[in-house]
């Protein structure tokens, strides 16, 4: 028999893990304080199945199980039987400390503890906990049952034991799981910054609108949507807040600074598509706005974006948040870039890449373009990531 996993938290996120789970084979205990949230994820997952049982993707014996398989609660003293409890609320670490040290009372001694924070330190989280070695991030993707990929996050309190068993685990729910550094943003909130903020500097500069930006990312990059269309498919509000909350645990450097005009957007209620306007308006009669079709212009505004996006990459592995593989596969599988980072950059030429962010520095005579001494070294030693 699988063990029993917890899920604490049914909106979203947590729902979408606990369908995971439980069409992984698991009992599954989902556990919210608010009952109609509790009423609200238990019919969205009937939706659905049934959706997926109409395209085949499931049976009805299937269905049947998986529905079967979770057990909605209203109080956290239902985990008592969990081997492993998962955490999905709010991003606020006074109350995830509340829940963690409510929670130790509860579950065995053996119980894994698991956060799926995409913002918040994975040490902090399990200081509170009288045995921390038990702590760790399971970092799922949004939505959970179709993302690929889940960042594995150990404390610097973490056992090797449970390291083990929650990569074989999640690996074992077919996700792709990629161990890294318990560092702000992890891999793929970290990473993908300069995709937003870049985008928002040549904005800011006049240099091209934002269907214009967005237009030279998928025509000419591949990407499946632009930055300013996918940010207003995030929400300004949240986009904004992680970058600010990157910008200041990475003690101000210059590479995360967040944007005055996503700032202006935000305090505006211009959230996107949830409010209806953001970068673009969604308003039935609303005019869409015409890119520039300029090739040249739009190749000049993807190299830009994609030499800072490298070398945040480079960064990554320079630091050691996590392996080359490991970065390529977290950016391909958790946010669908076209490419492994590293793989194009390989594919480009680290001399390019260097000479690009050279150049930029140079121009703006801005920290925020100092290229990694990790590239500096490998273009010096004529290196690439993979092998030729």
């Amino acid at each position: 028999m699988k063990e029993v996993i917890g899920i604490i938290g049914a909106g979203t996120m947590g729902a979408g893990i606990a369908q995971v789970a439980a069409q992984a084979g698991h009992q599954v205990i989902l556990v919210d304080q608010n009952q109609a949230q509790l009423d609200l994820a238990k019919a969205n997952l009937e939706i659905i199945l049934n959706k997926l049982l109409s395209k085949e993707k499931i049976t009805s014996d299937q269905k049947s199980s998986i529905s079967s398989a979770i057990q909605y609660e209203i109080n956290n003293t239902s985990l008592a039987s969990c081997s492993l409890v998962i955490e999905a609320i709010v991003e606020n670490l006074a109350i995830k400390h509340s829940v963690f040290s409510a929670l130790e009372e509860i579950v065995s001694d053996t119980c894994i503890l698991a956060t799926n924070t995409s913002s918040l330190s994975i040490a902090s989280i399990g200081s509170v906990l009288r045995n921390p070695s038990r702590i760790i991030g399971i970092h799922f993707f949004n939505p959970a049952p179709l993302m690929p990929l889940v960042e594995i996050i150990p404390a610097v309190q973490t056992s090797q034991k449970v390291i083990d068993n929650v990569m074989t685990l999640i690996s074992a729910w077919g996700k792709t799981a990629v161990l890294c550094k318990d560092t702000p943003g992890f891999i793929v909130n970290r990473v993908a910054r300069p995709f937003y903020g870049e985008a928002l500097r040549i904005f800011e500069e006049g240099i091209a609108d934002f269907a214009t930006i967005d237009w030279a990312m998928t025509s000419l990059g591949g990407f499946k949507m632009g930055p300013f269309t996918l940010m207003d498919y995030i929400g300004n509000d949240v986009n904004y807040t992680v970058t600010e909350s990157v910008f200041e645990a990475f003690y101000y450097d210059p590479r995360f600074k967040p944007s005055l005009t996503q700032m202006r957007y935000k305090e505006a209620g211009y959230f996107g598509r949830k409010s209806g306007k953001g970068f673009y308006d969604y308003s039935e009669n609303a005019t869409s706005i015409k890119a520039k079709e300029d090739i040249d212009l739009g190749q000049e505004i993807l190299d830009r974006i994609l030499a800072l996006l490298i070398n945040e990459a480079v960064d990554a592995v320079f630091m050691q948040v996590s392996s080359v593989e490991g970065v390529d596969l977290a950016m391909t599988k958790g946010v669908n870039y076209p490419k492994g980072l590293l793989k194009w950059a390989d594919e480009i030429g680290l001399n390019e890449i260097l000479l690009r962010l050279e150049d930029l520095q140079l121009t703006y005579g801005e920290d925020r373009y100092r290229p990694n001494p990790l590239l500096r070294k490998m273009v010096k030693e004529n290196l690439n990531f993979y092998p030729k």
